[in-house]
């Protein structure tokens, strides 16, 4: 009986305790945050770091203005003449490959470079230089190889003097440069439709198996281009030298 006791009365503080101890403050447990969020519209967290490797001559990543190119890439292509740049009224408008052009982008354009080609620009005259990517065509002036865009002028100290002696060196293409290609012919500036519209209607009747067009561009000058047959090259370039309009300029582009 005594034993018998003695555990009841064991039982009666256990369950004493138990009540009073429901008036306690819950004890707080240490949760783990959620994973942050690096950019607005991701909703995964970011992978571990992969392990450093070594950098091969063309890199996947690196600062947005480097292409995936190493600072050592040799160049396979190097011309020097004069550069000048473009933004307004061009800012927003299509370029020849088809994107709206920026002219806060690293953007050049060029007449005969194959688009999408990577190249880098040095000023001559200060030694600044930066990488482009071609997306463009120009510049329509006699004399000049590049027109940069207003971001990569400014990149290499060539925006306030307008126009300046640059080394351009090719660094990646998407296609050859010397063979293939798709080719054309533009005159201009011309000043008005109507004279754009006769320089059209002669072109295309000399040339009956090319296809001429008349188009306005954004500073309010007309062009004249001449799609010879197939495209070709050689075509192209003997139509150039041959063709001597009454005005205008006479320029060999690469379509492609």
């Amino acid at each position: 009986m005594t034993s018998q006791r003695a555990r009841l009365a064991l039982t009666a503080l256990v369950l004493v305790a138990s009540v009073t101890g429901c008036g306690k403050k819950p004890v707080r447990v240490a949760t783990v945050p959620p994973p942050t969020v690096s950019e607005p519209g991701d909703h995964m967290p970011a992978p571990p770091p992969a392990p450093p490797t070594a950098q091969p001559a063309t890199r996947e990543s690196g600062p947005p203005d480097d292409f995936g190119i190493a600072p050592d890439a040799v160049p396979i292509y190097t011309i020097t003449g004069m550069a000048s740049w473009y933004g307004p009224p061009y800012h927003n408008h299509k370029a020849s490959n088809g994107e709206v052009f920026d002219m806060n982008a690293m953007t050049a354009a060029s007449l005969t470079l194959p688009l999408g080609t990577i190249a880098r620009v040095t000023n001559m005259k200060t030694g600044d230089s930066a990488l482009v990517r071609i997306n463009d065509r120009g510049p329509f002036v006699e004399g000049r190889i590049l027109d940069l865009s207003m971001a990569a002028a400014k990149k290499i100290d060539t925006w306030r003097a307008g126009v300046a002696p640059i080394k351009l060196e090719v660094l990646k293409t998407p296609s050859p440069l010397e063979t293939g290609g798709r080719w054309c012919v533009q005159i201009g500036s011309i000043q008005g439709e109507e004279a754009a519209a006769k320089l059209q209607d002669h072109l295309q009747r000399r040339y009956r198996a090319a296809k001429v067009i008349k188009f306005l561009s954004p500073v309010g000058v007309w062009w004249v281009r001449i799609r010879v047959d197939h495209d070709d090259r050689s075509r192209a370039e003997t139509l150039a030298k041959e063709t001597q309009p009454d005005e205008g300029a006479v320029f060999l582009v690469r379509l492609d």
